[in-house]
């Protein structure tokens, strides 16, 4: 019988660093090198560094691994593997290149761009032979990878585990958000120590935040083009390090003090009720292409590592230059182990997978739905009971796959975007030219939960992200104030960023001091905000889209850690009212369960009296039945049933008017109920107090461009009618 030790076994450990008695045990994967060793740096009494090669002396189905006595806490290393240099087939091992750990959970420094980063020989611009390799050693340009403790006192740490009913995502960027925040002492700005500082937190909680989604946190750097333009990567899709927190992010230098600043944070959020989803980016990394920088993987195992064409070439559906293979299992078993440590070691609460649809690409290159790694992620007593988002969508053929992705995972709903935008804006546009616009049936199917996308792989209303506005994008002020991008700071001659904006300057491109136009624009805010709080599915704001945010007309700020991106937090008037709108309108969402419904609505009875748990009305308070495809139909009833079900004890009535100009609209008959109170108002620039009872069946003036929010007061008698199928 085999003892136990990976050594004699014949399996490899885990791959990583390990601290055991005496030294430190690596494993790396890296099946079609010759040579493997282990670079520990250290400084000498005058700070200079020196590299100490190690060879890995252990060999077994395709991972390196050996014990090296001595290491302890704090050793700073990284690696290197010899090999054929093998263009054609791929292979780029080249010795002279230092290499990052794949599973580092702490990477110290930036890497700084030159020539020498490069496997292959390239001049002064970065271009040459991928043929020819370079002999320039790559150490003095590289971070380098620290072994840290894990140990970290959570105390009664514990998840909120928000159920998905009752949560409210704020996407956010670590630094944005608190950059120049008064309230945070001026050293935490900009840090995850800011983030969780009480007067971010409170604000948060002031308007109704459950979860806040984090851009990319992962350690990332810079690609060589924007470094040459003397612009750098912002958002952070641009991944280095699937297991260590960005450095940059943290106040202190120290790299355990790095990590342990971010589970602080986890930990203050989490004793505020907030729970930490984090933006992953697993289909591809940091090396783009192979006519660039050689960082880790590719100079491990370029074959094993990206998904590569018979010719060896990049397979690119993710628009950064290479495509991470997670048909391969040791690939696979990288981005699961990275996904456990976080929620194992640093307690998050969830993901949301960027590009998802290229980490379920099957080896003919088509989307499978069920992917080997997408099985794994549901299956995992771990990761199935955390919360798992899909950007459904990658730039490969074949796409765009919203709804098309397994339970138990959620989507953000693009479609919804889209539609909400083209109601409130493109179609309000055109009503003030007079012409008309797109109609309501689909805006009713997204404020219903998108039945249409979702409901055929057995997941229910919770699978829809709901959002108007994301990090790529206008938000949602630059909605209202502009035609077009503004996009010239990025330096790509405004040729970045989408041209489907969907958006509407209400007359004025930018800025402007027209009292009119403001007041409308304002109004087109609560009108997205509105929709996005109060429809079925799963909200998600925007950061910032609370007091009206502005980017200055660029929507696609991904290089810009300047005043563009940064929150202002000096408000104007009109920004602490949308603040309170804002709060106003999660109140109402908190308040009234028939808006947060697990399951689709049926359009039929759900009680004796012949009352339906949702019902459609037009503007003159008469039941829809075959007016949904009219395109001139721009005032839409939505009558929630939460009477007689375990939903509540109300009714709550959407009104939306579409049009440019005011409605008189009869309110809908009303289940058990002979009045309504108006709830709120999006004409009104503040949230006022509901008013004096209105009857079921009265007439009612809306503003032009406005949603109305009613619920019901006491029981009476029954309504109904079917939904746009």
């Amino acid at each position: 019988m085999c003892p136990a030790s990976p050594a004699t076994s014949g399996l490899p450990p885990h791959f990583g660093p390990r601290l055991v008695p005496g030294g430190a045990r690596f494993c790396v994967y890296a099946a079609r090198a010759s040579f493997v060793e282990v670079c520990l740096f250290d400084r000498d009494d005058d700070g200079v560094e020196h590299e100490r090669r190690v060879p890995l002396t252990q060999h077994s189905h395709g991972a390196w691994f050996d014990t090296i006595p001595g290491v302890t806490h704090g050793q700073r290393y990284a690696m290197r593997a010899s090999g054929n240099w093998a263009p054609d087939r791929a292979l780029r091992y080249n010795s002279a290149k230092l290499l990052l750990d794949p599973y580092a959970r702490a990477i110290e420094g930036e890497v700084r761009l030159d020539p020498a980063l490069f496997g292959h020989r390239v001049g002064p611009d970065l271009t040459g032979d991928l043929t020819v390799p370079d002999d320039r050693d790559s150490a003095p340009y590289l971070p380098r990878c620290v072994i840290v403790s894990d140990d970290f006192d959570w105390g009664a740490d514990a998840p909120p585990r928000t159920c998905l009913t009752d949560t409210l995502i704020y996407e956010v960027h670590v630094k944005n958000a608190t950059a120049s925040h008064p309230g945070v002492p001026e050293h935490l700005r900009g840090t995850y120590a800011g983030l969780c500082s009480p007067a971010f937190i409170e604000h948060l909680r002031s308007i109704g935040v459950t979860a806040v989604e984090l851009l990319p946190v992962h350690s990332f750097t810079h690609e060589p083009d924007l470094l040459k333009r003397g612009l750098a990567n912002h958002w952070g899709y641009n991944t280095l390090g699937f297991f260590a927190p960005h450095a940059a992010y943290a106040s202190t230098a120290d790299p355990q003090g790095v990590l342990d600043e971010f589970k602080g944070m986890v930990q203050a959020l989490h004793a505020a009720g907030i729970e930490v989803i984090l933006d992953v980016v697993y289909n591809h990394t940091a090396e783009q292409s192979q006519a660039r920088t050689t960082l880790s993987w590719r100079g491990l195992d370029n074959p094993a590592y990206y998904r590569l064409d018979a010719r060896g070439h990049d397979i690119d559906v993710t628009g950064c230059g290479n495509t991470t293979d997670l048909t391969h299992p040791v690939v696979a078993g990288m981005v699961l182990d990275s996904l456990r440590y976080w929620v194992q070691e640093c307690h998050v609460d969830g993901f949301r997978f960027d590009l998802a649809v290229a980490l379920a690409r099957g080896r003919d290159g088509g989307y499978d739905p069920a992917h080997p790694f997408l099985a794994a992620v549901r299956a995992d007593p771990v990761l199935s009971r955390v919360k798992l988002i899909a950007e459904p969508w990658d730039v490969g053929p074949g796409g765009w796959r919203t709804g098309q992705f397994p339970t138990p995972l959620s989507e953000w709903n693009d479609r919804y975007r889209d539609t909400v935008r083209t109601f409130w804006l493109r179609d309000l546009a055109a009503s003030s030219r007079g012409d008309t616009g797109h109609g309501v049936r689909d805006l009713a199917t997204r404020l219903a939960g998108s039945q249409d996308l979702f409901d055929a792989s057995g997941r229910g209303p919770l699978a829809s992200i709901n959002f108007v506005t994301a990090h790529d994008g206008f938000t949602v002020a630059d909605l209202t104030s502009y035609d077009v991008k503004h996009n010239e700071a990025n330096g790509q001659d405004g040729l970045d960023g989408t041209d489907d904006n969907r958006s509407w300057n209400h007359g004025v491109e930018g800025p402007t001091q027209d009292l009119a136009i403001n007041t409308a624009r304002r109004r087109s805010m609560r009108n997205l905000l509105g929709t996005v709080l109060l429809s079925t599915g799963v909200p998600m704001l925007g950061g910032g889209d609370e007091f009206g945010r502005s980017q200055r007309g660029n929507n696609n700020p991904y290089t810009q850690d300047n005043d563009i991106s940064w929150y202002s937090w000096d408000f104007e008037p009109w920004q602490q009212d949308l603040i309170e709108t804002t709060k106003h309108l999660a109140r109402l969402r908190r308040e009234h369960p028939v808006l947060r419904q697990r399951r689709f609505f049926t359009g039929r009875p759900i009680d004796a009296d012949g009352v339906a748990d949702l019902s459609w009305y037009g503007g003159d308070g008469e039941p829809m039945r075959q007016r949904w495809d009219g395109p001139t139909v721009d005032v839409l009833q939505a009558l929630f049933n939460g009477v007689g079900s375990s939903l509540g004890h109300h009714c709550v009535l959407l009104v939306l008017n579409g049009s440019a100009w005011a409605a008189e609209v009869t309110l809908a008959p009303s289940p058990r109920s002979a009045a309504y109170e108006l709830l709120w108002d999006s004409t009104h620039e503040r949230p006022a107090p509901p008013g004096e009872p209105v009857a079921a069946g009265a007439d009612v003036t809306m503003g032009p461009s406005s949603m109305q929010i009613w619920r019901t007061r006491t029981p009476a008698g029954p309504a109904g009618s079917s939904g746009p199928g």
